[in-house]
C-alpha cells in the first residue's frame, strides 16, 4: 500500500508540474499514464470501470470524474486531478486541485481551504474512533469559512479493490453509527465549494457538475487507521 499510494502521489504532483495554457487534458492523461507504466502500476478507473482515460482531469465547472480529452487548459483554470491505481494487487487513491496561474481572491482561498479541510479529515482517522467523527470535522471548518460541502460524494474503503468496505464515508455532518478497525484503509476527500451541494451527472456519462454551480475544490488521501492516528499514505517522495 506505501509503494502504490507514493506512485499515484508522485503521478499527481508530475501532472500539476507538467500543465500548461495550451496544453489539452489528454496531453496531461497521457503524461500520467506513462508515469504510472513506467512503475509498474495499473491506471483503477480504466481497469475497474472502463473509464475512457488512465486519470480524472476535471476542470473548473466539471468537479470529478472529468474525462480527458481534446479540452485545452487556459491561464487562471481551477483543475483537479485524480489519480487510482493498482499494482501487486494493491489500489490507492488521491488528488488534488490547482490552479493554472492567477485566479480571483476566493478561489485562491478555497483552495488552501480545501487542502486544510482534508488534513482536518484525516485527522479525525484513529482506531476506535466514530467514522462520523470525519464529516462532522470538516463540517464545522466548512461552515466556520463560510463554505457549502459536496453532500452526494463520499470516502470510501480501499485496498484490494478501489472501492471497498466501508463504502459512502460523509465528509459532511451525518450520523453514522460505525466505528474505525485499527488497520482499516480509506480514503478522505471532501469537496469543499462556494455555494454547491450536490454533484450532478453530465451528459458523458461520467463528468460530474456542482448543484447549483460554483467553484468546488477536492483534497484526497489514501490512508490507514492506527492505534495512534492516521497514516497518510499517498505522499510523495
Amino acid at each position: 500500500m506505501r509503494d502504490i499510494g507514493r506512485i499515484v502521489a508522485n503521478v499527481v504532483q508530475a501532472m500539476s508540474r507538467a500543465m500548461a495554457p495550451g496544453m489539452t487534458t489528454a496531453e496531461l492523461d497521457a503524461l500520467g499514464e506513462s508515469l504510472l507504466a513506467r512503475e509498474g502500476a495499473v491506471s483503477a478507473p480504466r481497469s475497474c470501470y472502463d473509464f475512457p482515460g488512465a486519470t480524472c482531469i476535471s476542470v473548473n465547472e466539471e468537479i470529478a470524474h472529468g474525462i480527458p480529452g481534446a479540452r485545452v487548459l487556459a491561464e487562471g483554470d481551477l483543475v483537479n486531478i485524480d489519480v487510482s491505481a493498482s499494482k501487486n494487487g494493491f489500489f490507492a487513491d488521491t488528488g488534488a486541485s490547482f490552479r493554472l496561474g492567477p485566479v480571483a481572491p476566493s478561489v485562491a482561498r478555497l483552495l488552501a481551504d480545501g487542502e486544510k479541510a482534508a488534513r482536518i479529515g484525516v485527522a479525525q482517522v484513529a482506531a476506535g474512533r466514530p467514522l462520523a467523527g470525519i464529516g462532522q470535522a470538516v463540517g464545522r471548518f466548512a461552515a466556520k469559512r463560510g463554505y457549502t460541502l459536496i453532500e452526494n460524494l463520499a470516502s470510501h474503503g480501499v485496498g484490494r479493490s478501489l472501492h471497498e468496505y466501508p463504502e459512502e464515508i460523509a465528509t459532511w455532518p451525518n450520523r453514522d453509527r460505525r466505528r474505525i478497525e485499527k488497520g482499516l484503509v480509506l480514503t478522505v476527500e471532501p469537496f469543499l465549494s462556494l455555494g454547491g451541494r450536490l454533484a450532478e451527472e453530465g451528459d458523458d456519462g461520467w463528468t460530474l457538475y456542482a448543484a447549483p454551480a460554483a467553484p468546488v475544490v477536492q483534497f484526497e488521501h489514501t490512508v490507514v487507521a492506527t492505534a495512534r492516528g492516521a497514516e497518510v499514505l499517498t505522499l510523495p517522495g
